[in-house]
């Protein structure tokens, strides 16, 4: 276990090129992605006629955190979209920023987690358009980037989610996935997705891409996400300010790979790993359902490189429900402003905000508090999609709580934002570290299939793991513009 293999496939990658040139796909690089001035000016120039949601191969060339804030015709921008808490909103001195999700394809940051693992296997041709079906195991999100990134490539797919995901998942999915399979239970049912996913995988025809354990999730996000942080720390910190910490609740935990090349280049940054409360495998082994959609999976992800993790925190997932009514309802906006002074701007820019994101923005918090940042310390996190995937969940609360009045928004703020405390956390020593990673042997090794040496190379060779698999965007690079290069689609636009 270590690097990607990027193995050829020779019958099946000329069967992709040929599907390529066929549907007049070009595949973006991840120095594209992090660096969108380096896309063709041709592509841009195509890109002014075509929706950011539109099923046209070149929105591959949206998956970048960099485009501008537009549903039609948006090209890039040097600064990625951020949504930045005040100080009035989060009760903490800090600075707390987040990057947002919203203007990717699909609504949703995932579509690039999935092409960070599809791209692998259709430049080398381990997968081959023509005769494999892309299955992608997923709790929401995941499996919705998959069969967008699949349909823009012209290939088949299998969408894979627990049954209780939100309405919008799935009235989407119907428009794009080839086939859909609702498993039973909510967000944290994930070994119902596995042994979908291992009955899938007796035919040779299906191609699974899980993104709790293939390492193209980790390669996207360190490579593209973690260089949009970057890049947003250094575009809106001010003289005296640093990076204080990275906070990412987690699902696949894709992402924390992101807060590993923060803390290469901010050596004093701490990273804290999030999760719900209601199902705390990481603070105390626990179990249980939840209501954050996107994240907390009775499980430790494969990729979760957890020896770099400095800390873990729970959410109570009635924090995250509260808020999104808040945020969302004309009651609570009225209070944002009225009471709080917020402007306009920045309340509209709380839709940005899915239940998965606020509960990062809840990670910071509680994360500042512990820590005593100061005025002089930026937190920063990601919003992995926004309220538009979550309106029939609100309109649900609205039916169980009735509807939201100003009475509420104070004390849901006060209650649920303003009130958190650095209760249900734990700073991870070295042993806590390793208890957490051993958690991995119980899906990994016992169910799915590793081995024992495999878990023990993620803890004791980080060289040759992690780094191996960071460093391989360059090879992959290589791989895609040769790709490029002969189907010609490029040249001909």
């Amino acid at each position: 276990m270590g690097k990607i293999d990027l193995t050829i496939c020779k019958e099946g990658l000329q069967h992709n090129i040929e599907k390529a040139k066929e549907n007049h796909v070009i595949v973006p690089t991840f120095a594209q992605m992090q660096d969108p001035s380096k896309i063709p000016e041709k592509v841009k120039e195509k890109l002014k006629n075509t929706g950011l949601w539109d099923v046209n191969p070149l929105n591959l060339f949206r998956i970048s955190w960099k485009n501008e804030a537009k549903e039609f015709g948006g090209l890039y921008q040097d600064v990625p979209n951020y949504v930045e808490i005040p100080s009035a909103l989060s009760g903490v001195p800090c600075r707390i920023v987040a990057m947002a999700g919203k203007w990717f394809p699909t609504g949703c940051h995932k579509v690039g987690a999935s092409f960070g693992c599809l791209a692998p296997r259709l430049v080398t041709g381990q997968f081959d358009a023509t005769k494999h079906h892309a299955v992608w195991p997923s709790t929401g999100n995941y499996c919705r980037g998959g069969a967008f990134n699949s349909k823009l490539l012209a290939c088949d797919s299998v969408a894979i989610l627990p049954a209780e995901m939100s309405k919008e998942r799935f009235d989407w999915l119907k428009t794009i996935a080839g086939q859909i399979i609702a498993t039973p239970g909510c967000e944290s049912n994930v070994k119902e997705i596995f042994d979908k996913t291992n009955e899938l995988k007796q035919d040779p025809s299906m191609m699974i891409f899980n993104q709790f354990e293939e390492m193209g999730n980790p390669l996207w996000h360190y490579n593209v996400t973690g260089r949009a942080l970057a890049d947003l720390f250094e575009a809106v910190k001010k003289p005296g300010q640093r990076l204080a910490g990275a906070c990412f609740t987690s699902g696949s935990a894709g992402t924390m790979s992101s807060g590993d090349l923060l803390k290469e280049r901010y050596p004093d940054c701490k990273l804290g790993v999030g999760e719900a409360l209601q199902c705390p495998t990481i603070l105390n082994n626990g179990f249980g359902g939840h209501r954050i959609e996107g994240i907390g999976d009775k499980h430790i992800p494969w990729i979760h490189n957890v020896k770099n993790t400095d800390m873990a925190i729970a959410i109570d997932d009635e924090d995250s429900q509260r808020l999104l009514r808040l945020f969302n309802t004309p009651d609570g906006e009225a209070y944002l402003k009225n009471e709080l002074g917020l402007d306009q701007e920045l309340i509209e820019k709380l839709h940005w905000l899915g239940i998965s994101g606020i509960a990062n923005i809840l990670c910071c918090i509680k994360m500042a508090k512990y820590y005593e940042f100061t005025a002089d310390d930026i937190v920063c996190t990601v919003l992995t999609d926004s309220a538009v995937m979550y309106q029939s969940r609100i309109e649900e609360l609205n039916q169980m709580h009735g509807e939201y009045n100003a009475r509420e928004a104070v004390l849901d703020h006060n209650l649920h934002m303003l009130g958190l405390k650095t209760d249900n956390m734990l700073e991870l020593t070295y042993a806590e570290r390793k208890r957490v990673h051993n958690l991995k042997y119980y899906t990994w090794v016992e169910q799915q299939g590793r081995t024992v040496e495999d878990l023990n190379a993620l803890w004791y060779d980080t060289k040759g793991t992690w780094d191996a698999v960071h460093a391989q965007a360059a090879e992959l690079d290589e791989l895609i513009n040769e790709f490029n290069e002969a189907t010609g689609v490029l040249k001909n636009l």
